[in-house]
């Protein structure tokens, strides 16, 4: 195969009638740039140019060949032109999976934004709680709540301050009580979230000097967590949810923090990926447009309240 550098050096010399003055164009040696024509004549199967010691001129097959050895420098220089443009512009398909709350509820309108900004590109979205194999799945990047459990994805942090709130309708509170202490939870139905075989029943929130934490039930199990926050939305229970997920509906009066003294696990979002080099301008943008926008909604989740 003919090496671009070989093919520029001839270019050059032809140019210029000379190699020595190819050599110092391209910052060679007269002895790297006799082997680099050498090398091309042998791979050419001819002799390209004919030199003596105070000339140089192209031969028949040199002549011949020189138009198309500039085509194709003109060529490669052209593809490597378009590169560089396509790296300015965010375009292609962006794959990405996302948990299922979060992904309806925050996610959705984010995204008709970014794309809005950025017509050319396409979104392949799948939400789903469980998480996704980087490796086998046809995603780029998965958002995903809690530190990665497998070592070897690249975990970007997107919202390292979020944490889960208790919370509840006030239709729910009004008919059933709100519980003053968390040991009042026992009393309650409380909507449970379950992946795979194993429901998340085991409730743990720190006080201000130390973690606190209890086993509760209820009547009503999903493997969706944008179930459980309906469920919570429409009345039947209390949950206990990642603020993200949440947040919108605490400030718009559909749900209330229970119990605002005590603050919930931290539940930090992150971006994965298998590997760096899937970190392309386009997840890039997204990323940074996620960390600003999660950046507002935890600032807007109340401090802590002293306990009485």
């Amino acid at each position: 195969m003919l090496r671009f550098d070989d093919l520029q050096l001839f270019v050059r010399a032809a140019d210029l009638g000379s190699l020595s003055a190819a050599a110092r164009v391209m910052d060679l040696s007269p002895a790297v740039a006799s082997a680099a024509l050498k090398r091309i004549e042998q791979q050419l199967g001819t002799r390209l140019l004919a030199r003596s010691t105070r000339s140089l001129r192209l031969t028949a097959e040199g002549d011949g060949f020189l138009e198309y050895a500039r085509a194709a420098l003109s060529s490669l220089d052209e593809g490597r032109r378009l590169l560089a443009s396509g790296q300015d512009h965010v375009s292609g398909v962006l794959q990405l999976s996302a948990p299922s709350d979060f992904g309806r509820n925050q996610l959705l309108p984010w995204l008709d934004e970014f794309q809005h900004e950025h017509p050319q590109l396409s979104v392949r979205l799948l939400l789903g709680d469980r998480i996704a194999d980087l490796f086998r799945q046809p995603v780029d990047i998965a958002l995903r709540y809690g530190e990665p459990e497998d070592s070897s994805l690249v975990a970007l942090p997107v919202a390292l301050e979020n944490v889960r709130v208790l919370c509840a309708s006030p239709s729910y509170l009004a008919r059933f009580g709100e519980p003053r202490q968390l040991e009042q939870l026992a009393q309650h139905n409380c909507l449970l979230y379950m992946l795979g075989s194993r429901v998340h029943d085991h409730w743990t929130f720190h006080d201000g000097k130390r973690d606190v934490s209890l086993t509760v039930s209820g009547d009503r199990f999903s493997d969706d967590a944008d179930v459980v926050r309906r469920w919570a939305v429409a009345g039947v229970g209390i949950a206990y949810k990642s603020w993200l997920d949440v947040s919108t509906d605490v400030l718009a009066g559909r749900l209330r923090l229970i119990l605002p003294e005590l603050r919930g696990e931290r539940t930090p979002l992150n971006l994965l990926c298998a590997h760096r080099a899937q970190l392309s301008k386009p997840i890039n943008l997204l990323r940074e447009m996620l960390v600003s926008r999660c950046a507002m909604l935890t600032a807007q989740l109340p401090e802590p309240l002293s306990a009485t």
